[in-house]
């Protein structure tokens, strides 16, 4: 296809030289005794992981396993922006009939998130998916952005783009994190292409008597199960003691730039301390850990970038955070519930964002669903998109069974 590359990750070796050089000059803090988590990252795990990550871990194992995946690069002009080259993932089905699915990630995650799923999603087991997962602007191995203003439309414009490009004039998405939000701002501004979307962190609010009081019923006078009982504990300790570094990129995201640019174990610090207090217990290895934290290091346009959508959207009074977890009524929604999500709401929360036609509620599991969870994932997936699922046969030709008789293939 017109001016779709292939693509391959390689670190030049002076990079990796410099950061053997940092990591090697590293300057650490001193600790309370007994501190623990309470503070933030332990000492002592960073230590460990430091020393692994100069001595033991191999970028360029890594690497190579990244580029076993279909990547490629295409270029893609956003309004106002001007043109962004964009890295991204696309794993086609042997079905012909595979559903387009957009898989978008968030931060402190990647595209490399989507790997643990996609040769589950796009076997020839049906229903299959043609996978689509891009590093986002300013993100990975695409290109960052030079100007203000660049917020969730345009995020939104952008996989939209890449997915007319690639020919799939309908299709349908997952998103958790960002992701979640992107693919929501799409499902409003594109709503005749964005077929279904499925999201794994459900930010909805209370349904209300005047709003809808059939749902408001419904809450009231059914009693919570046990995830809905802890989701009050979970959101409340995400607010006091887990959202700091929401504020921070939201407000300032420059002058934290600095010191995740300049100090790699200050980045893995600062995404380590998510990746544990995110997940359900996720037994992270080393090598996990520092893959994630080495996407954002070596990314194209470096650490800073990928804070900048914090304080974009929210400036943004139209299409920001608030709006994507207001109600949207043309595209088919599903959810899946995880109890350690960052935010836990009741069912009848998520009800309030769309009309949904797939619900499911997880006894584990966290905020990176498709690392931690992907078979339960996958699973949700197939029952939503499958027969006798509720967004059966969304996009046209494409039932994920084969190509549909009397219609014509895209």
């Amino acid at each position: 296809m017109a001016s779709i590359e292939t693509f391959n990750v390689a670190v030049p070796d002076s990079q990796l030289e410099q950061l053997t050089q940092k990591l090697e000059h590293t300057n650490f803090p001193d600790e309370l005794d007994e501190a623990g988590w309470a503070y933030g990252a332990p000492l002592a795990d960073i230590k460990r992981l430091t020393k692994y990550w100069q001595e033991q871990y191999d970028w360029r194992k890594a690497e190579a396993a990244i580029n076993e995946l279909p990547n490629h690069r295409t270029p893609i002009d956003v309004d106002g922006f001007g043109t962004l080259n964009i890295h991204f993932i696309h794993q086609k089905s042997p079905v012909e009939g595979a559903i387009p699915l957009l898989f978008c990630h968030g931060w402190p995650g990647s595209f490399l998130e989507v790997t643990k799923i996609l040769p589950l999603l796009s076997s020839s087991t049906t229903p299959s998916f043609h996978i689509i997962a891009p590093s986002l602007p300013n993100y990975g191995f695409s290109s960052g952005v030079t100007k203000r203003g660049f917020s969730l439309p345009q995020y939104a414009e952008t996989c939209h783009k890449l997915m007319l490009k690639l020919g799939y004039p309908q299709y349908v998405t997952q998103g958790g994190d960002w992701g979640c939000m992107i693919t929501r701002i799409m499902s409003l501004l594109y709503p005749s292409h964005v077929r279904a979307a499925h999201i794994n962190m459900i930010r909805g609010h209370a349904p209300t008597l005047f709003s809808n009081p059939l749902l408001y019923l419904q809450h009231k006078f059914s009693p919570y199960n046990a995830r809905e009982k802890g989701a009050a504990d979970r959101s409340n300790w995400m607010l006091k003691e887990g959202s700091g570094y929401r504020m921070q990129q939201a407000t300032k995201p420059q002058t934290l730039g600095y010191s995740l640019s300049d100090s790699p174990v200050g980045l893995l610090a600062w995404i380590y301390e998510k990746l544990h207090d995110w997940t359900d217990n996720y037994p992270w290895t080393n090598d996990e850990i520092l893959t994630w934290v080495s996407i954002y290091w070596h990314s194209t346009s470096g650490p800073a970038a990928t804070l900048r959508i914090y304080y974009e959207a929210a400036k943004d009074s139209g299409f920001g955070r608030d709006r994507s977890e207001l109600y949207i009524p043309t595209v088919k929604l599903g959810l899946s519930h995880f109890p350690k999500e960052i935010t836990v709401v009741p069912k009848a929360y998520g009800r309030t964002m769309g009309p949904v036609v797939f619900e499911s509620e997880k006894e584990k599991g966290g905020h990176f669903a498709a690392w931690e969870c992907p078979d339960e994932l996958v699973s949700d997936l197939r029952v939503m998109f499958g027969k006798g699922g509720g967004a059966e046969g969304v996009v046209d030709g494409r039932s994920g069974y084969g190509v549909e008789k009397g219609r014509a293939k895209l």
